[in-house]
């Protein structure tokens, strides 16, 4: 019986036709890459390329020279990109694959190199381009996911700061919210300038702290010890590098965002477009203001850009979409039953931030904060979080595409349909347990 399974197969990948005639297959590595092209291309079918700059463009005329057009290879870290974008320039049409995706399509014999089993998979069209924004995109998408290393570095040195701060017991960042604001970090360059009296370090605080200045003299009053003050001293310098390094890229973000076309709109009467320019950016690069929809705000929508862009017409509808994000179930199916419905696992950095969102609705009074509200009673917080950020997506896919501004009216009657649901069982409820239900 498994004799005859294989011969199946065998006969299943002989017959199968050709969708794409032009097709190759790369096998990406740190130091070598090895590339496939069909059998009737040239003498030698699989080559190895080392992995410096000019080698790739080698590559590259190798491939043209075969006359193939198209090729696939597996996202490995960050070794794909610059062949993909040599590639890219030189006219070829580059799939970049799951490598997920490859491993789990059978009928692979044990000979097959990697390359050839890619060059294989995409010339009988079994493979499917991952979605990748358009370059002048990935341009901001590199400088926004540095901004968020460059924010985590100075969150660092904060922490070393009041690490420095409680070992000579000063309490101050017990006492005041931020020791980064105005008042902490006027207090603390006092104290690094020789300034130990707590009641004039306590004057430096602006009227706007809640704590009294009795109380925050009391926190002033600390072991001040050498070694400390000079790790607090670099701590502040190491902080300050940083904020300044984050307003060099937000400067840069600018300058990239200014290049974009604007889209086919006018942002005149948009309510707050004068008060943000970032918001107003991104109004006009996307058509309409996201902002408008609850638990987005401006950076949660300049990072959405960076990560999917402003070209939606890739997704073929707002379900695919979500799916791209790993909002949708996975639904396993045996025998008629699903098994398991939960959603994939994902490191998938957009649907992070539409997750984040959502998270972030549990308090707003908006229509979709009741959903979410709905939602984690029924569900459960981790599940509410999934249904909401889905419910944002397909609407951020319906705004770009038909460029409408968000309207929270639609959602009422909806909410009046839940609501009279809600009536109907409890009167049923009522009813059961012999009792009236009657309005206030």
């Amino acid at each position: 019986m498994s004799k005859q399974k294989n011969h199946s197969q065998k006969t299943a990948q002989t017959t199968l036709p050709k969708m794409r005639a032009n097709a190759g297959g790369i096998d990406i590595g740190a130091t070598q890459t090895f590339v496939a092209v069909p059998a009737d291309r040239d003498s030698q079918t699989i080559r190895s390329f080392p992995t410096f700059t000019q080698d790739l463009y080698k590559l590259a005329a190798w491939l043209r020279q075969c006359g193939v057009d198209t090729v696939a290879m597996e996202s490995t870290g960050v070794y794909w990109i610059p062949l993909f974008q040599i590639l890219e320039e030189q006219g070829i049409e580059v799939f970049l694959v799951n490598a997920h995706h490859v491993r789990t399509v059978p009928g692979r014999k044990t000979d097959v190199s990697d390359c050839q089993w890619l060059q294989y998979l995409h010339s009988v069209g079994l493979l499917n381009a991952s979605y990748r924004p358009a370059q002048q995109v990935c341009a901001v998408r590199s400088l926004l996911r540095h901004r968020v290393g460059l924010v985590q570095m100075a969150a660092t040195h904060v922490n070393r700061m009041q690490k420095s701060m409680t070992q000579m017991n000063l309490q101050l960042h017990h006492v005041i919210s931020d020791i980064t604001g105005y008042s902490g970090l006027a207090i603390i360059d006092a104290i690094l300038q020789g300034e130990r009296d707590p009641n004039v370090l306590a004057q430096l605080c602006n009227n706007r702290i809640k704590a009294s200045k009795s109380v925050i003299a009391k926190s002033l009053v600390g072991d001040y010890r050498r070694e400390h003050l000079f790790t607090l001293k670099q701590s502040l310098q190491c902080y300050r590098q940083y904020q300044q390094l984050i307003h060099d890229c937000d400067a840069e973000i600018r300058a990239l965002l200014a290049e974009f076309e604007s889209k086919d709109c006018s942002i005149q009467g948009s309510k707050g477009s004068c008060e943000n320019p970032l918001k107003t950016e991104l109004h006009r690069l996307y058509g309409v203001d996201l902002t408008r929809i609850p638990g987005l705000g401006v950076e949660t929508v300049q990072a959405i850009f960076g990560e999917v862009g402003r070209d939606f017409t890739k997704f073929r509808s707002a379900s695919a979409f979500a799916s791209w994000l790993t909002l949708c179930p996975n639904n396993k199916i045996s025998g008629g039953r699903i098994l398991s419905s939960h959603t994939k696992k994902t490191a998938s950095r957009a649907s992070s931030i539409l997750r984040f969102a959502a998270q972030s609705l549990h308090h707003s009074k908006s229509a979709l904060g009741n959903f979410y509200r709905r939602m984690r009673a029924r569900l459960g917080a981790a599940k509410a979080i999934t249904a909401a950020a889905h419910k944002i997506a397909r609407i951020i896919f319906h705004l770009v595409t038909t460029h409408q501004e968000f309207d929270d009216t639609r959602f009422q009657t909806d909410q009046h349909n839940y609501q009279k649901h809600q009536e109907a069982k409890l009167r049923a409820r009522a009813k059961a347990l012999g009792f009236q239900l009657l309005p206030i």
